[in-house]
């Protein structure tokens, strides 16, 4: 399973959920104060999928390991590619 199928499924079943208890299709009566709740929900899960999307990201370039062997074979290749243009009349500064 996909991770699409898998987030399409479970918004889903929370937008099932979330419309049956602000519809009243449910057998269960919410207060006021839960209605509320109920109401900002979506809200509320956007601000905290954002929330842990920018940790991740931030945990992510923190962790990035540096690759100082394959800068070095770039740069190389870098030199060889511009002396190989070079003898082909290409001039650089």
């Amino acid at each position: 399973m996909t991770k699409l199928i898998q987030w399409l499924l479970l918004s889903g079943v929370f937008g099932i959920f979330y419309m049956a208890a602000l519809l009243d299709f449910l057998p269960v009566q919410f207060s006021d104060e839960k209605k509320f709740f109920i109401l900002i929900s979506p809200v509320l899960l956007l601000a905290l999928f954002g929330f842990v999307s920018v940790v991740i990201i931030m945990y992510r370039v923190a962790t990035f390991n540096d690759c100082i062997e394959a800068a070095k074979e770039l740069k190389r290749e870098c030199e060889e590619a511009k002396k190989d243009l070079m003898s082909k009349g290409i001039k650089f500064d």
